[in-house]
């Protein structure tokens, strides 16, 4: 979903400013696409470490906080959110498309319409975390499509990725017995996978593994980075060494809790280190 704000500002000469909000870390897997999709833009990041999990929030809670945060980026200069986060897009989008000015990305809908397109069976299995799941967003937005959907709540990935158990056996029996319930009955013939959290990319090769083999496995990070890519209307380059450091995306975190920690956890998401990071702390 967009806001209704123009893209002017965000499509001059000059590089694009691209504000990203989650409720921590997971948000990073969208960074990635984001920057491998569209190298000529800056970046700002903010993680709300310090009030995580937002699944457990209510509706009220969740949009105050989703909020605060995507007016801290606006006012540090971004000229277009992207909301990496399942639960607060799920629950708070409209009402931070209301109080922002610039236009706004979830990563619902990209992944919806992604999986939309992929889908010719017209039915798609979604695995997200249990907040985003009973937001039922995902079943929304496909049906809106012509497409049947079947949303599975998969609570124990989020914290085995954290943990670093990516490739772990025991993430793959886990997983393998939420995609064997998923992927039952008349669902057996959905075609495609939703990743419905920004914490499931790190799990792509091993989901690949466990999912049955006709399925397509949709990333709504990607999906949500494409979406972005042509807000801007910037086209993927390819450059040498000596142009990659003259085009490489400026980046600045923000965290409300331990800054040592998101470095060190934020890491594996984004597939690098984090240097540039600064504790925030926002108004209750």
């Amino acid at each position: 979903m967009i806001g209704s704000a123009t893209t002017r500002s965000a499509t001059t000469t000059r590089r694009p400013i691209v504000g990203v909000f989650d409720s921590g870390v997971g948000g990073l897997t969208v960074l990635k696409a984001l920057l491998e999709l569209i190298p000529a833009a800056d970046y700002l990041y903010f993680g709300d470490t310090a009030r995580l999990p937002y699944g457990s929030k209510s509706v009220e809670t969740v949009a105050r906080y989703a909020t605060q945060a995507s007016q801290f980026l606006e006012h540090c200069g971004s000229q277009l959110l992207v909301i990496a986060c399942n639960t607060a897009t799920a629950l708070a989008l409209d009402k931070i498309t209301q109080v922002c000015r610039v236009p706004v990305v979830g990563v619902i809908e990209p992944g919806a319409e992604r999986a939309s397109t992929a889908s010719q069976k017209r039915k798609v299995v979604v695995i997200g975390t249990e907040a985003t799941i009973s937001s039922q967003a995902y079943r929304k937005a496909l049906e809106a499509r012509g497409v049947q959907a079947k949303e599975k709540a998969c609570p124990l990935l989020v914290p085995l990725v954290e943990e670093g158990w990516t490739e772990h056996l025991v993430t793959e029996q886990v997983a393998r017995i939420y995609l064997d319930e998923a992927f039952q009955d008349s669902f057996k013939s959905a075609d495609v996978l939703v990743l419905g959290c920004t914490h499931y990319p790190l799990l792509k090769p091993l989901l690949r593994r466990v999912a049955p083999a006709h399925v397509t496995i949709v990333d709504s990070a990607e999906s949500t980075a494409g979406v972005v890519g042509e807000l801007l209307r910037v086209t993927p380059v390819s450059t040498s060494t000596e142009d990659e450091r003259r085009r490489m995306p400026r980046m600045k975190f923000f965290a409300t809790d331990s800054v040592e920690k998101f470095r060190s956890l934020g890491m594996r998401f984004l597939g690098h280190a984090i240097e540039d990071v600064w504790h925030v702390d926002l108004e209750e």
